[in-house]
């Protein structure tokens, strides 16, 4: 007697919407590797100027690492990459088509600092197009984290800075009559004794404020917190830079009291922008310590479990 499956006679099974891996990788990694050399060729005056910016602006210096930990962060992810490819998508060939619009017409109104920020927007279409919407979700994390070695425009930096810089003055100010000393704000100008401390824009914390932001995020990529914890640590990068930014004011102030305007000057151009970042990165972790502390971990048990653990 004839056995017939549920689809039928006539009926033919569905297609498969995906490949497998190493099929899909016969046809996504050369396509990936021409598309990475495309872009690299693309963007090179932009990545060349954002170097720069890395080079003259301490507080920026952070943008060299910014890629070996998206990188690292693609490989400690390795056991979550899709076990199938799905075949080249062409949705990513329509946001190539959208970013290189945004492009043209940057280049036209001469909006060049716009230009480094379609750099990940570029990545996505190039991964979607050519891994297809598995590998996009896969790698979306990290081609988000590039988003952070981008300097941030001088206009919007500019215009975020001015509210910092007004609180980053009060803040010192209070701080130093807290330390005994005869500060008085006059609004970014620090009167000390005989000495005026100016507290220009790029003192305004907005630079360190990215750093850490890029450290939070980070952890609340890896870590296994709720939500709401993981809000919290992406809420104390604002508190952590103003904090760390007011300590740079003083420190500064205190030399340029105690010591030199010279030692003044060398601590807050030279050696400030390096130090501060780790320093706002101890406090950070210091953060963390006291939130892990105050909603500790506890595992539920049930009551037949307890009662089995207790009789054993």
């Amino acid at each position: 007697m004839a056995k017939f499956s549920k689809l039928g006679r006539d009926e033919t099974p569905p297609a498969e919407t995906t490949v497998d891996r190493g099929e899909g990788r016969s046809t996504a990694l050369p396509l990936g590797l021409a598309m990475a050399a495309a872009i690299v060729w693309a963007y090179w005056p932009t990545i060349r100027s954002m170097a720069a910016e890395w080079e003259s602006q301490p507080d920026y210096s952070h943008g060299y690492l910014v890629l070996p930990i998206a990188l690292i962060f693609l490989w400690l992810r390795r056991d979550e990459f899709p076990r199938h490819i799905d075949a080249p998508n062409l949705w990513g060939l329509a946001v190539l088509l959208v970013v290189a619009a945004i492009r043209a017409g940057a280049g036209v109104f001469y909006l060049q600092p716009l230009d480094g920020w379609t750099l990940p927007l570029t990545i996505a279409g190039a991964v979607l197009l050519a891994g297809g919407r598995q590998v996009l979700r896969w790698s979306l994390p990290s081609i988000a984290f590039l988003w952070f070695m981008v300097p941030i425009p001088y206009s919007a930096e500019r215009w975020l800075s001015v509210p910092l810089q007004g609180l980053a003055s009060t803040l010192s100010t209070r701080t130093l009559v807290c330390l005994g000393q005869p500060a008085v704000a006059e609004g970014n100008t620090i009167l000390l004794n005989d000495h005026r401390l100016f507290v220009e824009e790029a003192c305004s914390g907005l630079r360190i404020f990215v750093g850490i932001f890029a450290l939070a995020f980070a952890f609340v990529l890896f870590s296994r917190w709720k939500w709401w914890q993981k809000a919290m640590v992406l809420a104390a990068a604002l508190p952590v830079a103003i904090i760390a930014n007011v300590s740079r004011i003083v420190v500064t102030a205190l030399l340029q009291e105690f010591a030199s305007s010279d030692a003044a000057h060398k601590f807050s151009h030279d050696l400030a922008g390096f130090v501060m970042i780790p320093f706002a990165a101890l406090l950070f972790w210091l953060f963390l310590i006291y939130l892990s502390r105050l909603f500790p971990e506890v595992e539920e048990i049930s009551a037949p479990n307890l009662a089995a653990t207790l009789v054993r």
